[in-house]
């Protein structure tokens, strides 16, 4: 007949009791907390197409075709439809851009801003 070995495996721990200094000039926060300090950093703040070209590492002929004049996006963007980009109406006005939404919105839109298929 034929037998089996029952191995008990115990399990074991190690406890570590360690320190690790942090410069007097630096703190330690939450992930969230991080996260909610960079958008109160843009509360307020309103991009030109200049900061907007700056932010997406494109120029303005890029963004107009890829987000800015769009249907899907435009819907979504335009002031007129309540949303949080100033489309200038004539020559000589400047486009404005809502800083902490349109980073919200091209974090969130990254994937369709950038697939293939939409272009």
């Amino acid at each position: 007949m034929g037998s089996s070995i029952i191995e008990d495996i115990d399990q074991q721990q190690l406890s570590v009791h360690l320190i690790i200094p942090i410069p007097s000039d630096s703190v330690v926060i939450s992930r969230t907390e991080l996260q909610a300090l960079k958008k109160q950093q843009l509360k307020g703040v309103y991009w030109s197409m200049k900061d907007l070209e700056k932010h997406v590492n494109r120029k303005s002929e890029w963004i107009k075709a890829n987000i800015l004049y769009p249907s899907e996006f435009r819907s979504v963007l335009d002031v007129e439809n309540g949303g949080f980009v100033f489309y200038p109406c004539v020559k000589g006005q400047t486009w404005s851009f809502q800083a902490s939404k349109m980073a919200e919105f091209l974090d969130e839109n990254f994937h369709r801003i950038f697939s293939s298929k939409l272009k």
